[in-house]
């Protein structure tokens, strides 16, 4: 059997340092081992101790550019419980309202068309799988009547870097997206004007603000319509004719995790004063959210609790580039459940975990990446890896009953006549009802269509929430803030969001207004975690259900299937690497 190392370092088109290697039998095209590694780490944990809790939602902004306020919402989440800061009804619709453009409608459109695009370009499709792209050139798109390319080779040709019609028009929608998000947030990315307990938005002239959103918002639904065709079109030429459908897959029966999306306002703003009474509450809100929390182990889904996840979060660094730790600042959560089920030592929680780095040479057999081994350890001791991202989240929340569906599979969303797009074919200013069914497993194509759908779903969500915020505007309740102080006890939180790559979770503890410890968990650093007695993370697994397809022989190949696969992911390598130096230096020359 001859084998041939493919090596790809840096993988470009995604934010950050990561590297893979992928060993494949020639004759079979087939990988017999795969390793992801991230080559870069940062320091955001150590310098967040004893800074006030509030300083962190503006400091971990700093994390990522790109997702440059979903770190922020994830704190603001963990502070409001760790300081029992409740915001006003409308307080929460902003926070949504701002959240949904910038970090979704926005990172979607950038994601999708600008980064992972080109892989299925015609610049790319041409050169390295001429048999497709002449199979796409002969395959009409079923929904040309939507976006307005004939062929299928057309949206390979719109894919095109600079030059192609797609890539173009996402340059000019994300714009709009980022142009209704800073009227909430001030700026993006790192946005000015969220506080724990609610948001300093300007409200000086509201009718401003409702106004110039919804004019965006109807843009960027004729936008969603089309971009959503584009993909479901590619998505069955590559499953149903070109036979990529299981490229990419990452476990038979899936394990999932989502931490729930856009939180109702009525019942987020509720909340008890006190840090653990708010926790204790968090469960019934974070049902109510738009998109649900919950958690899947072997294509089960077997929670939908709040507090369940995270109980269940552990984090490891057997085979990580860090040294092990023994802080522990509690063993229970604030109802007395004790962490990780008792099942694991709870030092491995986040609320205990502190980061220590110990750089030394890559070795796949036993430390080889920056990124921590996060796993979930469940009620019966399992213990397992697990996968975030737009395709978890819409399947978690497919399974439970919600204004998407009834809780069979299948998610479905209205959305309006959406009139003034003239750069688009008339046919998306029509209403149209749009559908999303989940697979039975997470493969590369399939994340692609699941984070087409999730811009449909902020769609919708925009208009629930810009129609409930002039609600409340015009009969006076213009508040959006409560007032907070800092408790002068230790009190814990923790705060879950959905980046647009995934969970996004902050552990902060606190005391008398400083911080004594703060943990993050990016999408990435569970997706791309390395390999450990528990098994490979989803990064991995992908790699390893990916033949080569590329039309040359070994010598020439250049890994193609293995980028689209981690670029299915959006991988955010900044946001997924963090360490606490303690008392060491690390000195390296700079020429």
């Amino acid at each position: 059997m001859s084998m041939r190392k493919i090596v790809i370092e840096p993988i470009t088109r995604i934010e950050g340092h990561l590297g893979a290697v992928v060993d494949v039998d020639e004759a079979t095209r087939t990988p017999k081992d795969a390793h992801v590694f991230a080559t870069m780490f940062r320091g955001f944990e150590v310098f967040l101790r004893t800074k006030p809790p509030e300083d962190a939602i503006a400091i971990t902004s700093r994390i990522c550019g790109v997702c440059g306020a979903s770190h922020s919402n994830a704190s603001m989440h963990a502070v409001d419980m760790a300081y029992g800061a409740v915001p006003q009804p409308l307080g929460v619709l902003l926070r949504n309202m701002g959240f949904l453009m910038t970090d979704h409608l926005y990172d979607h459109s950038i994601i999708l068309n600008i980064l992972g695009g080109p892989d299925y370009s015609s610049l790319y499709v041409k050169k390295l799988t001429p048999m497709v792209y002449q199979e796409a050139q002969e395959t009409l798109s079923p929904r040309r009547d939507i976006h307005g390319f004939t062929r299928i080779s057309d949206i390979m040709d719109g894919f095109v870097p600079v030059a192609g019609k797609i890539w173009n028009l996402t340059v000019r929608y994300q714009r709009f997206a980022k142009e209704a998000g800073i009227m909430i947030y001030g700026k993006h990315p790192h946005p000015s004007t969220i506080i724990p307990g609610g948001i300093a938005t300007d409200l000086t002239n509201p009718d401003s603000l409702i106004v110039g959103y919804t004019f965006r918002l109807n843009l960027l639904t004729a936008w969603v319509k089309y971009v959503y065709a584009i993909w479901e079109d590619l998505v069955w030429f590559y499953e149903e004719v070109v036979g990529y459908r299981d490229q990419g897959k990452t476990y038979d029966k899936p394990n999932y995790v989502s931490g729930g999306l856009f939180d109702d306002p009525e019942a987020y703003s509720s909340l008890s004063s006190e840090p653990e009474e708010f926790y204790k509450g968090m469960d019934e809100v974070a049902l109510k959210r738009g998109i649900k929390p919950g958690i899947m182990i072997n294509g089960e889904l077997v929670s939908t609790s709040y507090k369940e996840i995270n109980v269940s979060i552990s984090e490891d660094v057997k085979t990580s580039f860090y040294e092990e730790w023994s802080t522990l600042f509690t063993d229970k959560d604030p109802e007395g459940t004790p962490l990780l089920w008792g099942k694991v030592n709870p030092v491995h929680h986040p609320w205990n975990k502190t980061t220590i780095p110990s750089p030394q040479p890559r070795d796949f057999s036993k430390k080889y990446s920056w990124v921590a081994d996060v796993r979930l350890v469940w009620k019966d001791g399992t213990i397992t890896p697990f996968e975030v991202g737009p395709l978890a989240r819409l399947t978690v929340t497919a399974y439970q009953p919600s204004d998407l569906g009834p809780g069979n599979g299948i998610l479905r969303v209205d959305l309006p006549k959406s009139g003034g797009a003239t750069d688009l074919p008339e046919s998306v200013s029509y209403p149209m009802t749009l559908a999303w069914r989940a697979p039975a497993y997470s493969t590369t194509m399939q994340r692609l269509l699941a984070r087409a759908f999730s811009m449909v779903i902020h769609a919708s969500h925009g208009w629930q929430s810009i129609v409930k915020a002039a609600e409340l505007i015009r009969s006076g309740k213009v508040a959006t803030s409560r007032p907070w102080k800092a408790p002068s006890r230790r009190t814990f939180g923790v705060g879950f969001t959905e980046a647009p790559r995934g969970t996004v979770r902050h552990w902060v503890v606190q005391e008398g207004g400083k911080i004594v410890n703060y943990q993050i968990h990016a999408p990435t650093t569970g997706n791309a975690s390395p390999k450990n007695e528990y098994g490979r993370a989803p990064f991995e697994m992908s790699l390893l259900n990916s033949k080569v397809t590329e039309e040359v022989g070994p010598s020439e190949w250049q890994g193609l299937d293995y980028v689209r696969a981690i670029r299915s992911f959006d991988p955010c390598i900044a946001c997924a690497v963090h360490v606490r130096l303690g008392s060491r230096e690390i000195y390296r020359p700079l020429f």
